[in-house]
């Protein structure tokens, strides 16, 4: 399974149950309020980012967006409705079943 690292928004409600009923068997949250948040690093075990756009500063999207693309980890973008972020994961290769493949194929 796959793990999943959402930035922004203060409160997540039901997100989290409804991305794991999709297959991410852990969800980590972190709010991206803080000055600081610029600085800290994606954590080793995440397949992929999910950026609430809504609620987070321009800075930090670009810093997450280059510690990304360092990383090889997917970058996606959403604002905070389910539909939206569903619609986002719907286009990504997250909710394929080759994803494990297409992450292989991207980190070569």
């Amino acid at each position: 399974m796959s793990s999943l690292l959402i930035v922004g928004a203060d409160h997540l409600g039901s997100i989290p149950q409804k991305l794991q009923e999709l297959g991410f068997s852990q969800v980590t949250h972190l709010c991206g309020r803080k000055v600081q948040m610029v600085k800290r690093d994606i954590p080793e075990n995440i397949d992929s980012i999910l950026v609430l756009t809504d609620f987070i500063n321009h800075n930090l999207a670009k810093t997450l967006k280059k510690k990304a693309q360092d990383q090889s980890v997917p970058i996606y973008y959403a604002k905070r409705s389910w539909c939206s972020i569903y619609q986002a994961l719907s286009k990504c290769e997250l909710l394929c079943p080759l994803h494990n493949e297409c992450k292989q194929t991207m980190k070569h």
